[in-house]
């Protein structure tokens, strides 16, 4: 799989992930109530964690399975002097 995360896409997974893991460590522990409608505490901690560590790992790694699914590439456009022409012929 070619990269497909750059730019505002990966700072901002680089930044919203380990904050959300951290939360999800802080509410799995206690410290911070995470309760959502019917779900428990525990469970609601444990996917804001998970959600974390993908946004985490996906900006790592700059791969991301869901934008390769949906056709999204923010990679893409952060390469100087690469037109959109070129961009769409390489995509074939």
């Amino acid at each position: 799989m070619n990269k497909n995360v750059g730019g505002i896409d990966r700072t901002a997974r680089l930044v919203i992930g380990p904050v959300l893991v951290l939360v999800g460590v802080a509410g799995y522990a206690g410290l911070l109530g995470l309760a959502f409608g019917p779900l428990p505490q525990a469970l609601t901690s444990v996917l804001v964690f998970l959600v974390g560590t993908i946004l985490l790992v996906t900006g790592l790694v700059q791969k991301c399975p869901l934008n390769r699914i949906l056709g999204f590439d923010t990679y893409g456009q952060q390469k100087p002097g690469v037109s959109e022409e070129q961009t769409v012929a390489n995509r074939k």
